[in-house]
């Protein structure tokens, strides 16, 4: 019996000769990864490099299967080569052993122990910004919850021996490169090669970033303190190929993933959480009724986490329906079966966890925001279709930290003050390297003593 070909794959439209669909995703890279879902089946050919194959992958299950059963046939594909270039060889980036080995070096900075002892700084740190907030003050919620997402991995990573000077530039230099790495994972490579003000300021911008850490690293290393913060921890681990102290490339390359892994993404959520609490004050409310019913009058600790399962669902439903990741990538290094089909080595992969998290397939009223959807009792989405952190042996290691990170920044914050949208006001998502929100201008008005609403 023989058995039936594989159908073929479709190409979408639009690709230019020497640019792809670079014109389109540069456009509107979400609204164009959003319509391939609805216009093509579960496998669909982009160009982003002319002369290579791009396919992204629609399905849920053939989603789990690359990054799980496939992941250690896979290497990490075009987002990850962008974003060597700022990161150098860092866990993130790599693949294969060197990543299950670089896993280990950072496993000790995030354990529970570690993140539990973070709290406290990072209350601290919500706690410092919403007193540097007047009532009637209008706040870029954004840039705002960029310098408190830097803040906070600031004092856990380096305990806060950057300067103010430093501290603010770093903040400046970061945004700089990770909207650099956006525009380059869309643009062909040979426009990285072109004296466009863009390239200039994107190196510029990385080598100022790594400049400020290695000089981080080489002043810590030069005092022998250990300071408790993720930097003495590194400074402390050994390389297990050599037996030796990590080098202070090595050490650069692991701080620059936590440094922008830990403020893009965090203040990504942190913004769309503000806008959609603004926008549905009841959910709002309930947030602080279970506020006050667990903390009452006291501030939050890392134990309290587990007890505020609303504040949690809110955060849950602010990374499906605002997730802060645009596109993922992997690439094949061998002949690959995935489903029906089998790929050429050198294959490159992709999903879009944007349009994945809003299809009306696996999320009823996908653009609702609705936290009780991940009630224990509702119709959970498949395997597959809810990645906020990936999945398989590559899956986020920073997911425990993000989440102990936002909880206690929210619970700190919102009984602290409301951030007020204009009235009619809608923000759009912008897809680079992450799906932000557009320009957010709020208010801050006063919570005045805290009531459970």
């Amino acid at each position: 019996m023989t058995l039936a070909a594989p159908p073929p794959i479709p190409r979408a439209a639009g690709s230019l000769p020497f640019l792809g669909h670079a014109i389109q995703l540069m456009h509107d890279n979400l609204g164009f990864t959003t319509s391939l879902r609805r216009r093509y089946g579960p496998l669909v050919e982009i160009t982003l490099q002319p002369g290579t194959r791009t396919l992204v992958v629609q399905e849920p299950a053939l989603i789990r299967t690359m990054l799980t059963d496939l992941a250690p046939t896979l290497d990490k594909g075009r987002l990850f080569d962008k974003m060597g270039q700022l990161l150098g060889e860092s866990v993130i980036t790599v693949a294969g052993q060197d990543h299950v080995r670089k896993r280990r070096q950072l496993q000790p900075a995030l354990g529970r122990a570690e993140i539990a002892g973070y709290v406290d700084v990072m209350r601290g740190q919500a706690t410092e910004a919403v007193d540097s907030w007047r009532p009637g003050q209008r706040l870029d919620v954004r840039d705002t919850m960029v310098k408190l997402s830097l803040d906070m991995l600031t004092q856990t990573i380096f305990s806060g021996s950057l300067d103010a000077d430093t501290f603010r530039r770093l903040q400046q230099n970061i945004v700089v490169v990770m909207d650099g790495v956006g525009v380059r994972l869309i643009l062909p490579d040979w426009v990285e090669r072109l004296p466009l003000p863009y390239n200039r300021r994107f190196m510029r911008a990385r080598d100022a970033v790594h400049a400020t850490v290695s000089e981080a690293v080489t002043g810590l290393r030069a005092t022998g303190h250990d300071t408790g913060d993720m930097l003495s921890m590194l400074l402390r681990a050994k390389d297990e190929s050599t037996g030796l102290p990590l080098s202070d490339q090595q050490i650069c390359s692991e701080i620059l993933t936590l440094a922008v892994a830990g403020t893009e993404t965090t203040a990504t959520v942190f913004a769309w959480t503000m806008y959609e609490l603004a926008r549905h004050p009841d959910i709002e409310a309930r947030v602080l009724a279970e506020l006050h019913e667990v903390l009452g009058a006291r501030p939050v600790t890392f134990d309290d986490i587990p007890a505020l399962p609303y504040l949690n669902r809110v955060v849950t439903e602010i990374l499906r329906l605002h997730h802060m990741g645009w596109i993922v990538t992997r690439r094949t290094l061998t002949e690959t079966r995935l489903g029906e089909w089998t790929l050429p080595a050198g294959t490159d992969l992709a999903y879009c966890q944007h349009a994945l998290h809003r299809d009306p397939e696996y999320y009823p009223e996908p653009l609702k925001f609705d936290p009780d959807r991940w009630l224990d009792d509702r119709q959970k989405p498949p395997p597959g279709s809810f990645l906020p952190f990936g999945a398989g042996k590559h899956k986020c290691m920073g997911d425990r930290f993000a989440m102990t990170e936002l909880t206690t920044g929210l619970a700190t914050i919102l009984r602290r003050v409301r951030l007020e949208l204009a009235p009619g006001q809608t923000v759009r998502p912008v897809g680079r390297a992450t799906a932000r929100p557009g320009k957010m201008m709020m208010t801050v008005r006063e919570r005045g003593e805290f009531a459970a609403g």
